[in-house]
């Protein structure tokens, strides 16, 4: 049904429905926490991505860090391979020292204690490290003996070993001796220093 104002009067409002307190409470709290759990959410979503953002600078500046390393490292490798042929190449070099310095001693060793023995001529030497290897011949077999024992006594020689002595078939006319022996040469630098006397 239709109705129509003729007065002209407004309608009565409709007495409007109070919300209750509590509700209006309730309302303002969950809209209150709803803001505050929002407000942490987005604060500790924040610091995950400033946690992230630093431990991937730390991971970067590791790999560079390791990068480095690994260049030392090769470069380490390089140099002891180096080292290790120098030491090489020093050795060698000190071995050619000792035996250039140890012939001219060797010989003059050698050369006095044959001319302190009557009757004995060298005709070959061979060296192999410090062992000596003599061959000669000798007017007796007493000379043999005594070269034997003027190599032993010059201090130069340790270990004297006679290995051959026969008489020379060669020359029936004159008596003479062959002879091999070994010895070992002991040169002033290898021997222990005297003691000293007070």
């Amino acid at each position: 049904m239709i109705r129509i104002n003729l007065l002209g009067q407004k309608p009565p409002k409709k007495p409007s429905r109070a919300v209750p307190a509590g509700v209006a409470v309730t309302l303002v709290l969950l809209v209150g926490s709803l803001v505050v759990a929002a407000g942490v959410l987005w604060f500790f979503l924040n610091d995950k991505e400033k946690q992230i953002l630093a431990v991937q600078t730390q991971v970067d500046n590791q790999r560079r860090e390791l990068a480095n390393l690994q260049s030392i490292k090769q470069q380490v490798d390089k140099l002891s391979a180096d080292k290790q042929v120098l030491d090489r190449q020093y050795q060698v070099l000190d071995q050619l020292r000792q035996n250039r310095s140890g012939g001219q001693e060797l010989l003059d060793s050698l050369a006095s204690t044959v001319l302190r023995t009557d009757g004995v001529w060298l005709t070959s030497m061979d060296k192999k490290g410090g062992t000596l290897t003599l061959e000669g011949t000798a007017g007796s077999v007493n000379a043999v003996a005594n070269f034997i024992t003027e190599l032993k006594r010059s201090g130069s020689f340790g270990k004297v070993e006679i290995s051959e002595s026969r008489q020379d078939e060669r020359n029936p006319t004159v008596a003479t001796f062959l002879f091999k022996l070994t010895a070992e040469f002991v040169p002033t630098q290898g021997k222990p220093a005297a003691p000293a006397t007070s």
